[in-house]
């Protein structure tokens, strides 16, 4: 298996469970210091590993008129000021290739949406920056099918790359995550991440805005952590009935603390006994 340094913290599916954790995003520097610092002590008490995560553009709302966050450079600087002031490494989502390079000074993750995960462009603009890639399954993409997603990063030569599962389409307005897909995306070595939020959330569900089962988000973390895997990816906020994207399947922040420790025991149980097909 292969081990990732994201600043101080080293990710593989091997090692304890990291927790990539934020809202979905940026509102404001103290909205995202508060909820950085809060899932900071959840997980340092818990023996998690912690990157704080947000978007600085929602480049894919639903309707034209949703809220996409702070732009690219209030956005990069409050990402910068979060790892500074946090301590934590951060990620963030980019959607244009000329992004890359000023995305990857002012966070350690730069993450692939999962529409964009064929976009060969994107997959190496990112790559050449040297950062740590966090790639997302596309829904209508097989697990088995991620090699060739892989090896566009690595044509760089960067491979601090991570895969991370969020379901699949099935039928409209919904998704269904297969668990299997994540022993078989750890058959490539790299670490695997389960998106628990955006597996439970239902595309354009509410018309103008995706709707979600935030009550189900818990369970398929716990299920994809049974399995030994390198992380869990949860959006999380104080507020998720007003939260300006994704509210319907974000975990209430005040529940993540309780969650982190239970999916640490789930962790520490899946590593003694790894799970391999």
């Amino acid at each position: 298996m292969k081990t990732i340094h994201i600043g101080a913290l080293e990710c593989s599916n091997d090692l304890p469970l990291t927790l990539i954790a934020g809202p979905c995003q940026l509102e404001s520097l103290d909205h995202a210091l508060m909820i950085a610092e809060a899932m900071a002590k959840a997980c340092a008490d818990a023996g998690a590993g912690y990157v704080f995560k947000a978007s600085y553009d929602k480049a894919n709302r639903t309707s034209l008129s949703g809220k996409r966050g702070l732009g690219l450079d209030e956005g990069l600087r409050v990402m910068d000021e979060v790892r500074a002031e946090i301590g934590c490494p951060t990620l963030t989502d980019v959607h244009s290739p000329e992004h890359c390079a000023a995305v990857a000074q002012a966070v350690d993750v730069m993450q692939i949406p999962a529409f964009l995960c064929r976009q060969t462009d994107l997959l190496i603009a990112a790559g050449e920056t040297g950062a740590v890639i966090n790639i997302k399954k596309g829904q209508f993409l097989a697990p088995w099918d991620m090699p060739n997603v892989i090896s566009k990063v690595e044509s760089t030569g960067n491979e601090n790359i991570m895969l991370t599962e969020r379901g699949a389409s099935f039928g409209y307005n919904a998704l269904v995550a297969d668990f299997r897909s994540l022993p078989t995306m750890a058959k490539t070595g790299y670490p695997v991440i389960m998106d628990a939020t955006h597996s439970v959330q239902q595309p354009g569900g509410q018309g103008g805005s995706s709707g979600g089962q935030r009550e189900f988000a818990p369970v398929m973390a716990r299920a994809a952590v049974s399995l030994g895997i390198a992380g869990v990816f949860i959006e999380t906020h104080e507020d998720p009935d007003n939260a300006p994207s994704d509210g319907p399947n974000m975990i209430p922040l005040d529940q993540m603390p309780a969650l982190v420790k239970s999916l640490m025991q789930f962790d520490a149980l899946a590593k003694a006994d790894p799970c391999r097909v």
